[in-house]
């Protein structure tokens, strides 16, 4: 695989190579098996924009793998001096094996791949692509349906500047995946991704209100509203805290139905969701780590085992 800037550097073959490595890795993610991969091998994990879930757990997964990690941020290094990224992941070549990178310029992933030798994985590039939270958001869904195919997906929220939607509904819909996109006018998902989904025969509906989707849907996907991603602080207010997810709205929805959320959230889903069996969003967030791992391992060229030992 080498680098992973959209989901278009993987066909349907390696989505599904990759979420049966991360099957077998859940063990080592748990810690509950030592398996050494990645020993010697350095991740640099270069983050120009804040990450919690994503820096952490790409951490974390190469670490449960035996490997080591370079941490970078843009505070307190030579970016605040005005190095450029170019000069910067030419620095890194030298330093590690593989990169995860986020930045807020869309584009920068690609620029930062073609500027290195070393794999790079896109970590969340602006408003563009997240390729391994949609990697691990399809591992939940697997994981909680068996199947990727011909669901009936809910994406609720921010689906103009919400990277994790736009990954996501073209992987899907390469599962023939039938999505609702539900957000206020000023949110709707661009234009030219929606001609796109339907040109590539996606059975895609967008409405503003959400509680009418929620007795069809196999997977809502909630997202934040970014309040980072907008230009002018009133357009903000107009759209903030408009979907709001509570325990009693999912009375009518099918038994196996998950909600989930790439996080953080702010109040998009009530507390009172969280003990429901319809909540999926805390281990979305542990699945982090089994899917960076095969990740990892696929852009290193290592092989996962076809078995592995507890």
């Amino acid at each position: 695989m080498g680098d992973l800037v959209t989901m278009d550097d993987l066909t349907n073959d390696d989505i599904v190579a990759v979420l049966d490595d991360a099957e077998r890795l859940v063990p080592v993610a748990k810690g509950e098996v030592l398996l050494p991969l990645l020993q010697g091998k350095v991740l640099a994990n270069m983050f120009f924009e804040n990450s919690t879930r994503t820096r952490m757990s790409f951490e974390t997964a190469m670490k449960r793998l035996g490997g080591s990690v370079l941490n970078f941020s843009s505070i307190g290094t030579s970016v605040a001096k005005g190095e450029t990224l170019f000069d910067t992941m030419q620095m890194i070549d030298g330093y590690a094996d593989v990169a995860a990178i986020r930045h807020s310029r869309q584009g920068a992933a690609q620029y930062s791949a073609d500027a290195v030798e070393i794999p790079v994985l896109n970590a969340g590039d602006g408003a563009g692509n997240h390729p391994t939270q949609t990697m691990l958001d399809l591992f939940t869904i697997r994981q909680a349906h068996g199947t990727l195919e011909g669901l009936n997906v809910v994406l609720v929220g921010d689906l103009r500047y919400g990277r994790t939607a736009h990954s996501l509904s073209h992987a899907l819909v390469r599962f023939g995946a039938s999505l609702t996109m539900v957000s206020p006018a000023s949110l709707k998902m661009p234009v030219e991704i929606v001609s796109d989904l339907r040109s590539h025969g996606a059975n895609v509906t967008e409405t503003e209100t959400l509680n009418d989707q929620i007795a069809e849907a196999d997977v809502i996907y909630m997202t934040r509203i970014q309040k980072e991603r907008f230009p002018d602080e009133e357009e903000y207010a107009k759209v903030a805290g408009i979907y709001k997810i509570e325990a009693t709205d999912l009375v009518g929805a099918k038994k196996d139905m998950i909600v989930m959320h790439p996080l953080p959230r702010v109040d998009e889903i009530s507390p009172s969701v969280d003990s429901t069996e319809y909540a999926r969003y805390f281990q979305q967030a542990f699945n982090g780590v089994p899917t960076r791992m095969a990740l990892l391992c696929k852009s290193l060229g290592v092989e996962v085992p076809k078995k592995v030992k507890k």
